[in-house]
């Protein structure tokens, strides 16, 4: 053999080993990233060779693994994974992880300015999707987003997958300090304006320890492709239906169809592996009118489903129970008049009892929106603030156990009057109730066919209130028949901005929740 084949045969040699198993971070681990602060312990993984020892450095922490057995990709990468012990809140941090080849030779990874804080994943359809540039008062947002350099932003790319993946398929915007370009980015692409704003409000709430947020969401997706075949199969839905992405005036971009579990298994599944502190939602816009009557088991099915693969894959450090926050529907067209199937998604989304948090689903919080209407943006209403103000106020109640109102007005309990003249309507979770007006009340008084004709159901108003219960007279053609149902607020678009009838008097920005009642 001359001296030029050796030659090949060593850069040969070179080049197979080199990419053999590479040894690399996850691609969501990243310089500028949050990892979960204590009591909780985070965890850093990547690939490498096989059964390869991998040591790393924490200051003079110092955690050694061996990777996997067996390689889990095409580049046949085995995973390597390391627990670190629960670490305050703060940094920056610098972490150094090591390889040591067969050889001797050590190799070295470095996570630069990393944060120990609490992370919150963002996930859900357009209206979380939506950027900070596309809503009321985003350029105040964008102005002011260098003076939050302890929250960190990061938005997986829209790529769906046949099958769960262990890391992402793409990354739309990497790990970045807040800016005008990182929060002020390319619109439906950057930061979620929801996202955002909730993490910015917890964090001054919070005192300013470290928020990660993590965006995964994707614009007119219904809640079945963000659910493992599991709970489907638990809501008696089929693991292999084609489902049609919903545009809302917003082009499509990649894909028009996409199957059950597609984004669950892209979007989802990669962070599992990762510990979070809880999760917010905005989605069921896609839902209204596709499999809206098992909302309320998807949902839940969902919720419990993702608890449990956080918990499992993070060798139960992830709290199973861990928080999970949603936004009730807002409005869509200006027809106030228009029934739909908006408030029965609204409904679902509280599992049929009218509120959360409620003994259906633990740990559970919400915003209540639907008096945000924007007429000029239908479905993509820019109110966002309020939104994010109202979830925040309800994620530091239930996520952090914070002493404040949170909701406005709770029904406690419905009663009609002995003569079929009046009805009762009690109230809780205020100290009183701000009127803004009185209307929004409509009964039915026909039978079952209440259920199934939205044009039977008669308004009625507030005639009178003793502390937190207000009277509805039964007038009309109801009067002295036996009343089948009430209901409240029960319109895809049910009043003007902020023009719901109750709302918490010692917190005027919190309304009274839809409800339905059948007797």
């Amino acid at each position: 053999m001359n001296l030029k084949h050796v030659f090949s045969l060593v850069l040969l040699t070179t080049y197979t080993i080199s990419c053999h198993g590479i040894f690399r971070f996850a691609n969501y681990i990243q310089d500028h990233m949050v990892l979960q602060r204590s009591p909780k312990r985070s965890i850093i993984w990547g690939y490498s060779d096989t059964n390869s020892d991998v040591t790393l450095e924490l200051g003079n922490q110092i955690y050694k693994t061996r990777s996997e057995l067996y390689s889990v990709n095409k580049f046949d990468e085995n995973i390597w994974s390391i627990t670190l012990d629960p670490q305050p809140d703060g940094g920056p941090n610098q972490i150094n992880v090591h390889q040591t080849l067969q050889n001797g030779t050590i190799l070295t990874i470095t996570l630069n300015d990393v944060y120990f804080g609490d992370v919150w994943i963002c996930s859900g359809q357009s209206n979380m999707q939506m950027t900070v540039r596309d809503i009321f008062n985003g350029s105040i947002e964008i102005a002011n987003a260098n003076k939050y350099p302890k929250i960190r932003l990061f938005t997986a790319a829209l790529k769906p997958s046949a099958t769960p993946v262990e890391e992402l398929l793409g990354i739309e915007q990497n790990w970045s300090i807040p800016s005008s370009d990182s929060v002020g980015g390319p619109s439906w692409s950057y930061i979620s304006a929801v996202c955002w704003l909730y993490g910015r409000m917890i964090h001054e709430e919070l005192g300013g320890i470290p928020i990660g947020l993590i965006v995964s969401s994707w614009g007119g997706t219904a809640i079945e492709l963000w659910m493992p075949p599991q709970a489907l199969h638990d809501c008696g839905i089929s693991t292999n239906e084609i489902i049609s992405l919903e545009s809302y005036d917003k082009p499509l971009k990649l894909h028009d169809t996409l199957n059950s579990s597609n984004l669950f298994n892209a979007m989802i599944y990669p962070f599992t592996r990762m510990t979070i502190y809880g999760s917010i939602w905005y989605q069921g816009e896609s839902n209204s009118d596709y499999n809206r009557d098992k909302y309320t088991c998807t949902f839940s099915k969902m919720i419990q489903s993702w608890r449990e693969i956080w918990h499992k894959r993070t060798n139960t450090i992830n709290d199973i129970q861990f928080p999970f926050g949603f936004v009730q529907l807002s409005t869509n067209t200006n027809n106030s008049r228009k029934v739909g199937g908006f408030p029965w998604i609204r409904w679902h989304q509280t599992f049929d009892i009218g509120y959360v948090p409620n003994n259906i689903v633990s740990n559970i919080f919400m915003a209540v929106t639907l008096d945000l209407r924007d007429d000029s943006n239908n479905i993509h209403p820019r109110t966002k603030h309020d939104v994010a103000y109202r979830l925040s106020r309800s994620g530091l109640a239930v996520a952090y156990n914070y002493s404040i109102e949170f909701q406005g007005p709770i029904v406690s309990n419905v009663n009609v009057s002995s003569d079929r003249e009046r009805i009762y309507v009690t109230y809780t979770a205020v100290k009183d109730i701000i009127f803004r007006n009185l209307n929004g009340f409509e009964i039915c008084c026909q039978g079952i066919i209440c259920e199934t004709n939205d044009n039977i159901w008669i308004p009625t108003s507030i005639s009178d209130k003793s502390d937190l219960t207000i009277i509805l007279r039964i007038r009309n053609a109801c009067t002295g028949k036996s009343i089948y149902g009430l209901r409240y607020l029960w319109h895809e678009t049910p009043c003007p901005y902020k023009q719901a009838a109750m709302y918490s008097i010692t917190d005027t920005n919190l309304p009274s929740p839809p409800f339905i009642k059948i007797f």
